[in-house]
């Protein structure tokens, strides 16, 4: 299938009636982020199920056509791994598109990995080879190259027979509510939404700090969150999240103490170093225990090898990847509060989350069997 490149309005409007017909849309999207706090849009590539095409964003100054057809609710979104996708367009219209189906989501739960890329996905189900000789191009530069374009295409080229085969495999195995629930997030704002007081989260190194450290920290975080979004720029161009660290450590109250910190440069002191000392200033040297960690005693790591046998077991029971079942921090989480635990929400209570609380209550046990582990 030849694809459009649409940069015109009587482009945009046949090429929407074309696609109203069908019942399904492929879907991704080309942005740059490197500059900015909010992904730049540079392009969208959409396909039907006889349409493929890349329409131009910044060549285009009016995509309601194209808008209203993505949001009508009758049209099932095909993404792969979309999280990203949808975040342009909830930041373009503050509301999301639905249904939405995720092949990345979906391979997940027919045994790849919990990343799988879109590439290898399209080899191992399709038997097609994609080439990645346009990985790096520069989205926001016009005019856009014959093989830039080609390649673009070629992210929703295959999206829409993946989906019907996924969609098979998943409806065999009974997994199609499972993948509702997993997909139910891109749909919901909140997944979106980057609250400052929240941000601390975010910074590598948080979890290695404490008390007032990390009380500094989150105030650092939320300041600088705020800081990037006023100013559309990335958050590192504001504070690295090592000198974030570095100042909670160092607990500067004052801009000359603030300046004897080797990585701060005369812009952050110009502009942000009053402050930055206010913020240090101002938090009470209370201890702060939402985030100190503790090491796991000789029975809780214990434990947790034993939880991963058990969802190895599970894994290999229901063909799946044991990392797309659960991962480390879903069984600390589990080890924790084991009701409560994620593990035990929603379809991976039935596969993994029961029988690790029938483990813990001695309901099962691991044991061998003819030489090989079963857990009964």
């Amino acid at each position: 299938m030849a694809a459009f490149y649409v940069s015109t309005p009587t482009e945009l409007e046949h090429l929407c009636q074309s696609l109203s017909k069908s019942p399904w849309l492929a879907l991704d999207t080309e942005f740059l982020r490197e500059s900015t706090y909010y992904p730049k849009f540079c392009l969208l590539q959409i396909a039907g199920q006889s349409e493929l095409a890349c329409v131009d964003p910044l060549l285009l100054s009016d995509l309601t056509p194209l808008w209203q057809l993505i949001y009508r609710p009758d049209k099932l979104k095909i993404f792969h791994a979309g999280r990203q996708d949808l975040e342009i367009f909830y930041h373009l219209h503050k509301k999301l598109p639905e249904p939405v189906f995720d092949t990345q989501l979906a391979a997940a739960l027919l045994g790849y990995p919990k990343q799988v890329g879109y590439a290898r996905l399209v080899e191992e189900v399709l038997g097609v080879s994609l080439a990645k000789d346009q990985s790096r191009t520069d989205w926001h530069k016009r005019p856009l190259r014959p093989e830039q374009l080609r390649y673009a295409a070629d992210d929703v080229r295959y999206l829409g027979s993946l989906y019907l085969e996924l969609h098979w495999h998943l409806k065999q195995a009974g997994r199609l509510s499972w993948l509702d629930r997993l997909c139910s997030p891109l749909t919901d704002p909140v997944t979106y939404a980057n609250p400052p007081e929240e941000a601390w989260r975010r910074v590598a190194g948080a979890s290695k700090l404490g008390g007032q450290e990390l009380a500094i920290l989150k105030r650092l975080a939320a300041w600088r969150e705020q800081t990037a979004a006023a100013s559309n720029c990335p958050r590192s161009w504001v504070a690295k999240d090592e000198l974030l660290c570095l100042i909670a450590k160092l607990k500067p109250q004052t801009p000359k103490a603030l300046a004897q910190i080797k990585k701060v440069d005369k812009k952050l002191l110009n502009l942000h170093a009053e402050t930055i000392c206010r913020l240090v200033a101002q938090t009470p040297a209370v201890a702060d225990t939402s985030r100190q960690q503790t090491v796991p005693s000789a029975e809780q790591s214990a434990l947790l090898k034993l939880f991963e046998a058990i969802v190895y077991l599970q894994a290999a029971k229901h063909g799946l990847n044991p990392k797309a079942l659960a991962s480390r921090a879903e069984l600390t989480e589990f080890l924790i509060h084991p009701e409560a635990a994620t593990l035990c929400q929603d379809w991976r209570r039935e596969v993994v989350g029961q029988p690790l609380l029938d483990f813990l209550a001695g309901q099962k046990s691991l044991h061998i069997r003819e030489g090989r582990p079963c857990l009964s």
